[in-house]
Parts: C-alpha cells; sequence; structure tokens
C-alpha cells in the first residue's frame, strides 16, 4: 500500500508557497517512502477540484492518501475528505469562501506565476455546489479531521472553523496570523496524527 500526502494550496498560491516547501522537506528528511503531491491549481473551483479528484483516482485502490489543505486549500480538502474518506489536515480553513471572496471578484495576478485570470460571481456557485458539511458529533467521519486555527488570522474568523469543526481534533493557537505562523513546528504533529510512524 502506497502513502501519499497531498498537499492543497489556499486562492492566489502555488506549489512554492512556503507551507507547501516545508511540508515537502519535512517528508523528505523523516518519510522519504511517502509521496508528495503539490500541484498548482487551476483558477476555477470546478477545475480545481477536477484535477484533485484525477490524481487521487489515478493512482488506483493501492494508494493511501492523507491531505493537508490550507485557507481556500483546507475548504477542497474537506469535500475530498467527504468523497474518498481520506484523513485531512486543515490549516486556518476557509468555511465559506463563496462570501469571502466576493471582495475579489475581477482580474487577479497570481504572485507566484504571474498567471492573470478572472474571479466571477459563477465561482461563488462553483464553490457553494461543494460545500462540505459539518461533521457531527455521532458521525465516526469527525475522527478523519485535524483542525489548526490562530486567533490573529487576518483574513478569515477563525471561530467559524471552531464552530463547524467542534466535534473534531482542534489546535487553537493564540496570534499567530493566516499564513499560520510557525507551521513547521507543527509538521511533526501532523504526521503523528496521520500515524506515520505506526506504518514504518
Amino acid at each position: 500500500m502506497k502513502r501519499n500526502v497531498l498537499y492543497i494550496h489556499g486562492f492566489n498560491s502555488s506549489p512554492l508557497s512556503i507551507k507547501a516547501e516545508q511540508t515537502r522537506q519535512y517528508l523528505v528528511e523523516n518519510y522519504p517512502d511517502i509521496n508528495f503531491h503539490c500541484p498548482q491549481l487551476a483558477t476555477t473551483p470546478q477545475e480545481a477540484i477536477s484535477q484533485l479528484e484525477a490524481i487521487i483516482e489515478k493512482q488506483g485502490a493501492n494508494n493511501t492518501w492523507y491531505l493537508i489543505g490550507s485557507s481556500l486549500g483546507g475548504y477542497f480538502a474537506s469535500y475530498l475528505t467527504e468523497k474518498f474518506q481520506c484523513m485531512a489536515v486543515l490549516v486556518n480553513p476557509a468555511i465559506k469562501p463563496y462570501e469571502l471572496l466576493h471582495d475579489y471578484l475581477g482580474e487577479q495576478v497570481n504572485p507566484y506565476t504571474e498567471e492573470i485570470f478572472q474571479v466571477t460571481e459563477e465561482h461563488m456557485l462553483q464553490l457553494k455546489a461543494i460545500e462540505p458539511r459539518a461533521p457531527t458529533k455521532n458521525n465516526q467521519q469527525k475522527n478523519n479531521y485535524l483542525v489548526m486555527v490562530q486567533t490573529g488570522d487576518e483574513v478569515l474568523n477563525y471561530q467559524q472553523a471552531v464552530e463547524k469543526y467542534q466535534f473534531c481534533q482542534l489546535i487553537v493557537q493564540e496570534g499567530g496570523d493566516h499564513s499560520f505562523i510557525n507551521f513547521d513546528q507543527c509538521l511533526a504533529g501532523i504526521c503523528d496524527f496521520f500515524q506515520f510512524s505506526d506504518h514504518r
């Protein structure tokens, strides 16, 4: 059984983001047998989800997937966790991105790739269409999530994530910001949650 980590970056981000690079490096150094995937996501939600689903489905049944999603990537990771019954770590996850991204309608430029793209009302509908359900107290799926938030997040209201994932394993750190300060110090705990050491 091959183990795979799929890191899902946030809105207008990249596989070159700091957290993605830290995750890649940590796995190389500590769990070199685990395959790391972090694609540059398409700019529309529908295409991004199709892209992520294809990565998981292409690998076949002999693969186990573990998801790490940041911000909008956390929203996508929740959808994929429901569909494929994976384990997921959500880092400062977006809970209602179809409301948040209204402030970004129009032309955007990706600071990593310099790609110019449009954010449209249609994209908000696409996001709404894949909205994941909140795990319930009596649903075993709640055990699939580790949710990490910092109260100083200047982009998202961290309390929305705490409320939605109240029955899951939660890490709430005082201060910090949307990038999740000192994320690299949490990677050992993330791998413990995924139980990587138990299957060496």
